[in-house]
């Protein structure tokens, strides 16, 4: 496992897919997720869905996808206003750490307020993470981190 892939998925990213439930709280208002097993069966179509669908969109932006139709392709895609505003809250917020930890003029060709796997797709090429490259750690000075270990304090924490 490579660090730019471990620092994509540290729940303390502030801009990680555990930022949004991708719709758990209303399938359990609804009664649709009452225990475990059900949860694992929303979880499992929502991956098979939704979950298929926003990778498709990130490893196209990845390869080099033209940013603006992909992002116009995840607004087709998410029909519901709420999940649409969520997802571009999550790519501006992988935009604004993506840019100080792997600087790139990659990030320069997203829209102003991407769709959050638009955004991971080029946080996934700026950070060297292509399939059959090895990727390359975030960007921090050696005196950064000496202070960070020091103090026990994470990379994303303030």
């Amino acid at each position: 496992m490579s660090s730019a892939l471990l620092t994509l998925a540290d729940s303390r990213l502030p801009a990680g897919g555990h930022t949004h439930s991708g719709g758990v709280e209303q399938a359990i208002a609804a009664g649709l997720v009452r225990d475990p097993s059900s949860l694992a069966a929303f979880l499992l179509r929502r991956l098979t869905t939704s979950g298929a669908v926003a990778a498709g969109l990130a490893a196209a932006a990845c390869d080099g996808g033209d940013l603006a139709a992909l992002d116009a392709e995840a607004d087709a895609r998410t029909p519901s206003p709420a999940l649409r505003a969520a997802s571009r809250q999550q790519g501006r917020g992988l935009v604004r750490v993506g840019r100080r930890a792997w600087p790139s003029p990659l990030w320069d060709a997203l829209p102003a307020a991407p769709h959050h796997p638009v955004a991971l797709g080029v946080a996934a090429a700026a950070g060297a993470c292509p399939p059959g490259t090895p990727p390359r750690p975030p960007r921090t000075s050696r005196s950064a981190a000496r202070r960070r270990r020091r103090s026990g304090c994470s990379r994303w924490t303030r």
